[in-house]
């Protein structure tokens, strides 16, 4: 049966099992959501305002709900401005697919200017893309698209990219579809790297697991789990990788609880994560006394600066599954201690206030099977380590890319893709600038989203840099709309909370009625947590605070033995 290059994308998509689109109309995908229209039964669309939340969007759904997040845009402007969230997904490990039109096939790289024309459409989409597809003909579009889908959902999670021009989409041909899975297998552990793991693990007197997000990705949270009880050794989650166990779990320690851990570390298997310091580009844990296993379907995690003294080249959760099956089980005994960690670890963040207060009111409304969505704000910087996260995919962060305004989009395509569950989506003031528009959105689709607003008049973080550095502000201060008109002008729910209770009180009836909801907490300015962020201080930073005294003692010299 004939049917339009528009129509056979779309039911390519339906037929892939693709249930929702993120995506703005242009002129050069009319044909494409023509298609859409058609097949509106399988697929939903939904149209936000601005092309970088299409993306944004389609990262926060893909990492929550574990189906691919597809974003479409038109080619040149738009494609531009979903680059930002196409680089987010890719920092973090974020299954998104970004389809993109694109101008006539007879006008492509003649540069006569035509609508929406850039130099090097492609290239420019494989700075942040891992795999790019491109229909030549109408004939192709299904195939390519199906192709393009496939590299999504296999192998190492990174968004992808099919684009296809404007003259394709609405010419009528045969255009078989095709059918198959989307998955292929995946990547297994090779068995002399298991082996050699193995034998430093047996070893080893004081084991160490650090998680970053690959761990999430790969859905390796019970394989995790075994293998540190069999080894009875601490779980550090970096940023990327809080909730791979839960916070409850006893072996379970955050970022500031590993500074007392790694240095009594002799073997350190570390999973799912580039394991750098994100600000000095050094080893995020350096020492010259631990051997380190890298798990990783990525070679170049293990690469300079870092050393791998075993790299298991493997999808996480198989890596971890082999690993727990090889290595001997020990007595469990180590939990006490990690019991006195985490007392110390928190002692310290709660010294940051009111930021930890702010944080403790925040979980108390939260469900535990709630969705938080961080940002670049005060609070949210301590939150990055001190918010409690319960299970795997419920702490939403930008990683490494750290883009000021990812949070509200990224927190709809979560509400979207998560109906039934509470979405917290914390900003700044200055972060929420960025997208502010979004509460269109947010409107439009009846998303049930608390949007969090910390008001300090300031970009905060810039403000108190540059008095660290300068000794004085400059160019940090802001001017805020009326929150509660501008909630008003799109018909959202505003309140206004003065203290942490008040807080508690206002997000439990917002998560109670659904929809969307406008909170402004009214903040000064606050104090610094990067001290207990950065084991590593940047040359320009104000010498930090002394940390307390290990709650496990100084290590004591000693040689390897193994």
């Amino acid at each position: 049966m004939k049917q339009t290059g528009g129509m056979a994308l779309a039911s390519q998509l339906a037929l892939d099992g693709v249930k929702d689109v993120f995506a703005i109309p242009g002129i050069q995908l009319d044909w494409a959501f023509d298609g859409l229209r058609r097949n509106q039964a399988s697929t939903r669309v939904i149209v936000p305002r601005h092309e970088q939340a299409t993306s944004y969007m389609a990262d926060g759904y893909a990492r929550t709900t574990g189906r691919l997040g597809v974003c479409m845009v038109v080619p040149g402007p738009g494609v531009l401005n979903a680059m930002a969230g196409l680089a987010t997904a890719y920092a973090c490990n974020s299954r998104v697919v970004c389809i993109a039109g694109d101008i006539n096939s007879s006008g492509r790289g003649k540069g006569v200017g035509l609508l929406h024309e850039i130099n090097g459409q492609t290239e420019i989409l494989a700075k942040v893309t891992k795999w790019q597809g491109r229909a030549t003909s109408t004939d192709e579009i299904a195939a390519v698209l199906h192709e393009t889908l496939v590299q999504a959902a296999s192998g190492q999670p990174k968004p992808v990219a099919f684009e296809v021009a404007q003259d394709l989409l609405n010419v009528e041909t045969e255009n078989p579809l095709v059918e198959g899975p989307l998955r292929s297998a995946a990547t297994a552990p090779d068995e002399k790297a298991i082996f050699r793991a193995a034998e430093l693990l047996d070893g080893a007197s004081f084991p160490v697991i650090y998680v970053g997000g690959g761990a999430l990705a790969s859905e390796s949270s019970l394989p995790l789990a075994e293998l540190a009880e069999r080894l009875d050794a601490p779980i550090v989650m970096g940023e990327n990788g809080r909730g791979a166990v839960s916070d409850r779990h006893a072996l379970a320690l955050n970022a500031l609880g590993g500074r007392a851990v790694f240095p009594h570390a002799d073997v350190v298997v570390v999973v799912g994560s580039r394991f750098v310091d994100t600000q000095v580009g050094k080893p995020a844990w350096p020492s010259d006394r631990a051997r380190y296993i890298y798990i990783n379907l990525d070679e170049s995690s293990w690469n300079e600066p870092r050393r791998a003294d075993v790299a298991i080249l493997a999808d996480a959760a198989l890596g971890l599954k082999a690993l727990s099956n090889a290595v001997k089980r020990r007595s469990p005994s180590i939990a006490p201690a990690l019991k006195k960690v985490r007392a110390w670890s928190d002692e310290q963040a709660n010294d940051i206030q009111p930021q930890a207060a702010w944080l403790q009111a925040l979980r108390k409304a939260l469900p535990d099977d709630g969705f938080f969505v961080n940002e670049l704000t005060q609070v949210g910087y301590l939150g990055r380590f001190h918010f409690p996260v319960y299970g795997p995919n419920t702490f939403i962060t930008p990683g490494y890319q750290g883009t000021l305004g990812f949070g509200l989009p990224t927190a709809l395509g979560v509400a979207v893709g998560n109906p039934d569950k509470a979405v917290l989506s914390i900003n700044g003031d200055g972060g929420f600038g960025w997208n502010s528009q979004e509460l269109a959105t947010a409107k439009k689709y009846n998303l049930n989203v608390a949007i969090v607003i910390f008001n300090d008049g300031h970009f905060g973080n810039v403000r108190t840099m540059q008095k660290d550095i300068f000794g004085s502000e400059f160019n940090a201060d802001l001017c805020n709309p009326d929150f509660a008109a501008l909630a008003g002008a799109y018909g959202i729910p505003y309140q206004k909370a003065a203290t942490p209770e008040d807080l508690v009180s206002i997000l439990k009836s917002a998560f109670t009625a659904r929809g969307p909801a406008v909170i402004e907490v009214p903040v000064g300015e606050m104090p610094s947590p990067w001290h207990l962020m950065r084991l590593q201080q940047p040359p320009f930073a104000k010498a930090p605070r002394p940390a307390p005294p290990n709650p496990l003692g100084e290590p004591a010299a000693r040689p390897w033995i193994g």
